[in-house]
């Protein structure tokens, strides 16, 4: 019997009807393994997973291959996006036993969830050095009947190690970051870089967005020329490439390149968290250069992310899948949507442009993709063109493109990314005067509170990690889900002036006080009273997105300057010895922690913009606030509050603070020492770092 019908995960559902016998994760199907004395073969993946879907239809659609493991196994799917904590722990396992990861991934378990044999693909027949499935579960098979005390001891040492990590990672760091830890992480980075092409080193290339953060705001701290080259050059080389939708704006998951020399291909699935991310980036790098390039980027990917990932009750959808129906031959492939013939984009734009667009984007007869195709991209050094005929063709195209069979949306709301969304639309809608973008950060706030904050009585309060059609989902928010989303709301705060943010923001941190955070300061990823696991998941590194660890420091961080509090400022500062240790030795895996680091080291600063809210030299002020680039400065704006008290709902940073010669007046601080209140805005961005016009 499958028993995945009655989840509410797009991935789960997709298995649904496999002949398979599935159970979601929990104490159920544990409980049926020991009954029935088999192995758990435990499956995780996520929606948008290309190879998820190719091994799901080789193997898991396959009568013979569904019945071998119906019999011998109990099969348990997890939606990694739902259960981040489940995918880290046994993910670990994979990497440390087998030097790799990644999705899908097969784990095969005792009834007591003790891993004892790893992978992650697993093909059909046996190719390239890897077994086939049928071969991996036979084998299983016979070692659980007739070598068990063999795989009890194996699962038991593995189960041991993980602990040892757990201890290991608790004692990574002590004391915080330093002016040397942000140059040698900096150092670092520039040994990594190829400054031929921009990009980091090596055939995958996966967006660092985290890096280019810290980056921007080592620059604006520490003045480094070569930080900010640095960033311009990733930025520059990631917007020209495959891995950008040229057509519809938005970044795809990597890209590599299939041959040396080659161009680049994208793995094509949209992420919310990555274009959250870089849009966010995009943004800065605008406010530090006034880059073009930077402003349409930004711009194109918050439109993207409000076209094709908002959902009906106003949050944002996880993913795009890479895969999609060629109208050609009926079958799903990878790119089908995104990819070009110059016959093609003839068709749609008529024999001029349709040759200009050819190479312009780097379409040729041949093909960079498959099938003759290719995949959209700028090229280095291309000869001038008419920027109004290229958006023009740009918009033709994007219509031409909604009439082909679309990718697959995995429609669930995971908080933390939604919360990454919420700051990155905030801020662009503020820079770039598109109140319609500040909305829609707000209305996905709004459903987060609504349908996410569950505080029911008899449990104690915690944050939902995902919903689905304004349902909640039944897991547990991890600490990334606190850390992002109080990002979110501490950014919307800022830009809104609507001080129910920074109350909201305090709720979730407080919680990361109370139930993530170790005696040593250090952070775990799930609550106290979690489920439990072969061990208590925590990892400071960041992968795609965010590390919860840092994410909760950066948050800690920005409340503790709007407020004064000391337990938060001292708790993100404890957490953040993790930086100080791993930051100069592998920068490129704890990006987000030096860059909450570079806010550390300046402060925060702390502003505070009163005038009356019809005033446009409030505006004026306000908008000089938002764009000047210290690190991590944190804004509140609001009216005149000559005392101490301050009502519910407004900035503790507004507090006795005044106008002055009857002006709306700014006040910059740091650690609550003042710099000369102005009422100019020319030198509040002066106080702030450089201001765009």
């Amino acid at each position: 019997m499958n028993r995945l019908a009655g989840t509410t995960s797009p991935y789960l559902l997709q298995h649904a009807d496999n002949p398979v016998d599935w159970w979601p994760w929990g104490p159920e199907a544990f409980e049926e393994a020991k009954r029935r004395d088999v192995p758990v073969l435990l499956s995780v993946g996520y929606s948008a997973c290309h190879w998820c879907h190719v091994m799901a239809h080789e193997s898991f659609e396959d009568d013979d291959t569904a019945a071998y493991m119906n019999e011998h196994f109990v099969s348990v799917k997890v939606d990694r996006e739902e259960r981040p904590d489940v995918d880290a722990v046994y993910m670990e396992a994979v990497q440390a036993a087998t030097g790799q990861g990644g999705w899908p991934m097969s784990v095969f378990m005792t009834p007591d969830g003790e891993p004892f044999y790893f992978g992650t693909y697993f093909p059909p027949e046996a190719r390239h050095g890897l077994p086939s499935f049928r071969q991996v579960l036979e084998g299983v098979h016979h070692a659980w009947t007739s070598r068990r005390d063999e795989v009890g001891e194996v699962a038991a040492k593995i189960t041991r190690d993980l602990a040892g990590r757990e201890l290991s990672t608790r004692g990574a760091g002590t004391g915080t970051p330093t002016e040397e830890t942000q140059a040698l992480a900096l150092l670092q980075l520039t040994r990594d870089i190829d400054p031929a092409s921009g990009w980091f080193k090596g055939d995958t290339k996966f967006p660092p967005s985290m890096v280019i953060e810290f980056l921007l705001r080592h620059h604006a701290r520490a003045g480094s020329v070569a930080a900010l080259e640095m960033a311009e050059g990733l930025c520059g080389a990631m917007a020209r490439s495959s891995l950008y939708d040229q057509v519809g704006g938005g970044f795809h998951r990597y890209v590599l390149t299939p041959r040396p020399g080659g161009p680049l291909v994208p793995h094509f699935e949209k992420m919310l968290y990555d274009n959250a991310l870089l849009c966010r980036v995009y943004a800065h790098l605008w406010r530090a250069t006034g880059s073009e390039l930077a402003r349409r980027v930004a711009l194109e990917t918050a439109d993207f992310m409000v076209r094709e990932l908002r959902t009906a009750q106003g949050g944002f959808a996880s993913a795009l899948d890479a895969d999609s129906e060629d109208p050609l031959t009926g079958k799903h492939v990878e790119g089908a949507y995104y990819a070009w013939t110059p016959a093609q984009l003839r068709e749609v734009l008529g024999e001029g442009d349709g040759g200009l667009a050819a190479g312009y984007f780097g379409v040729t007869q041949e093909g960079t993709f498959e099938h003759g195709a290719s995949v959209l991209q700028l090229p280095q050094d291309g000869p001038a063109v008419d920027a109004e005929r290229i958006a023009g063709i740009r918009a033709r195209l994007l219509a031409a493109r909604a009439e082909r069979p679309a990718p697959g949306r995995d429609d669930k709301v995971v908080a933390a990314w939604n919360g990454l969304a919420i700051a990155a639309l905030a801020e662009c809608g503020a820079y770039f005067e598109r109140p319609d973008l500040v909305e829609r950060a707000t209305e996905a706030a709004d459903l987060l509170v609504r349908v996410h904050f569950d505080a029911a009585a008899g449990r104690a309060p915690r944050l939902a990690r995902t919903s689905k059609d304004g349902h909640v989902g039944a897991n547990a928010g991890v600490l990334e889900d606190y850390g992002d989303v109080a990002e979110g709301f501490l950014a919307l705060a800022a830009v809104t002036g609507e001080g129910v943010w920074l109350e909201f923001a305090g709720f979730l941190v407080d919680l990361v006080l109370d139930r993530f955070t170790a005696e040593d300061g250090s952070l775990y990823d799930t609550a106290h009273d979690a489920e439990k696991l072969i061990r208590r998941p925590q990892d400071p590194t960041d992968t795609a997105a965010p590390s919860g660890w840092t994410a909760a420091a950066g948050a800690l961080l920005s409340y503790a300057a709007h407020t004064g509090s000391e337990a938060h400022r001292t708790a993100a500062e404890r957490a953040l010895g993790v930086v100080h240790a791993l930051g100069p030795r592998v920068p490129r895996f704890i990006g987000h922690g030096l860059s909450v680091a570079e806010a550390l080291l300046d402060g925060p600063r702390e502003v505070a913009v009163v005038g009356h809210p019809e005033d446009p030299a409030r505006a004026a002020l306000h908008r000089a606030a938002l764009l000047g680039t210290a690190p991590g400065a944190v804004v509140a704006v609001g009216l005149p509050q000559p005392t101490a008290g301050g009502g519910e709902g407004e900035f503790p940073l507004l507090a006795e603070r005044v106008l002055v010669h009857d002006l709306p007046t700014a006040y910059v601080c740091r650690h609550f020492v003042c710099a000369r209140p102005t009422t100019d805005p020319v030198e509040l961005g002066e106080q702030l770092g450089a201001v765009r016009p």
